[in-house]
């Protein structure tokens, strides 16, 4: 009952900063909206043609929308992935899984998958197909017989995420620059509204890869004591394995989809929740789907007023913050007792 209370106040804390967050993103922007204008639009009291309504409801709210689905999924797959790895430090951007949903994207957009919900879903396809596939490289190169090493495992990920940088670098290069409109601000990581039809898709598979995750985390926990004795409890470890990398792949590759590869929230998200909560995965998915969303959000909101009315892609803002987090990380888990 104690994990119960403490789950159930935590989360409350965190919906309370999401929602605080969300109003604070809509009334914010390079527009000169006013509150009330702002709340005319979203009571449904303005003009469907006029500047608030436009801007409310057609780019700011799609937009909080997707900063938080994006996040939440994000934070979420670096859970699946540090539980499965048993190393704080795995998460897509840094396994190289990133990169591969992104070169599975790029292919797509050479096929002409752009627009439209069917068109989104065959993206979001390819997506999935490259993060599968780059997580189950690093994963195979980084198994050991004694576990999997962290400096094998980041080593592992930092070579997959090169190779598949350099192969999307290439058809760039070779490929007509008007068959990959915007792949270049897409890269960098860019929350830009979709339409509704796309991001009810979105959510789908954002859900159904959370749930995924969620469904396991007793598991999740069992594995931690190691495969044999988990086997011992009865958990079937390789069946956990393929399902968990399935299920983090999917959300990696859902997101890289519709915004472009974005890191380090599955990082910092899930690493700062563990003093909140604990490790136990079973607290720290559910809270990790709202921080971090939150987290991004904020992220997208800062990236898109600190050099306004230019916008800045929320990827740099969320690679500023990561990677010094990423070293201190690594220098304390490899710091002697």
């Amino acid at each position: 009952m104690n994990d119960a209370r403490r789950l159930v106040s935590v989360l409350a804390a965190l919906a309370v900063v999401l929602l605080a967050l969300g109003v604070a993103a809509l009334f914010v922007g390079s527009a000169g909206l006013s509150p009330a204008a702002v709340a005319r639009a979203l009571a449904g009291r303005a003009e469907a043609s006029s500047v608030e309504a436009i801007v409310t409801l057609s780019l700011r709210l799609p937009r909080v929308a997707v900063a938080v689905l994006a996040g939440g999924a994000l934070a979420v797959a670096g859970v699946g992935f540090q539980a499965l790895t048993r190393n704080p430090l795995a998460e897509p951007s840094v396994l190289g899984v990133s990169s591969g949903a992104a070169f599975g994207v790029v292919l797509a957009q050479i096929l002409g998958l752009q627009a439209g919900v069917v068109a989104a879903l065959g993206v979001a396809v390819f997506a999935f197909a490259g993060a599968l596939l780059a997580a189950s490289v690093v994963y195979l190169v980084a198994t050991a017989p004694g576990g999997l090493a962290v400096q094998t495992l980041l080593l592992a990920g930092v070579i997959v995420g090169i190779f598949f940088s350099a192969a999307i670098t290439v058809i760039i290069s070779l490929v007509d620059f008007n068959r990959l409109s915007g792949v270049i601000h897409w890269l960098l990581g860019n929350l830009a509204p979709i339409p509704a039809a796309s991001l009810a898709l979105f959510a789908a598979l954002a859900a159904g890869g959370m749930w995924l995750i969620l469904t396991r985390a007793r598991e999740l926990n069992l594995l931690a004591l190691g495969e044999e004795a988990a086997s011992q409890l009865g958990v079937d470890a390789e069946r956990l394995k393929r399902q968990v990398f399935i299920a983090a792949a999917l959300l990696t590759g859902t997101v890289v989809a519709f915004t472009g590869p974005i890191g380090f929230v599955g990082l910092i998200v899930p690493h700062v929740l563990r003093g909140l909560v604990g490790h136990d995965n079973r607290l720290l998915v559910p809270t990790s789907a709202l921080a971090g969303g939150a987290f991004l959000l904020a992220a997208d909101t800062l990236a898109r007023n600190v050099v306004a009315p230019a916008e800045l892609s929320v990827g740099v803002i969320t690679a500023f913050c990561g990677a010094p987090f990423f070293v201190w990380v690594l220098r304390t888990r490899s710091r002697p007792a």
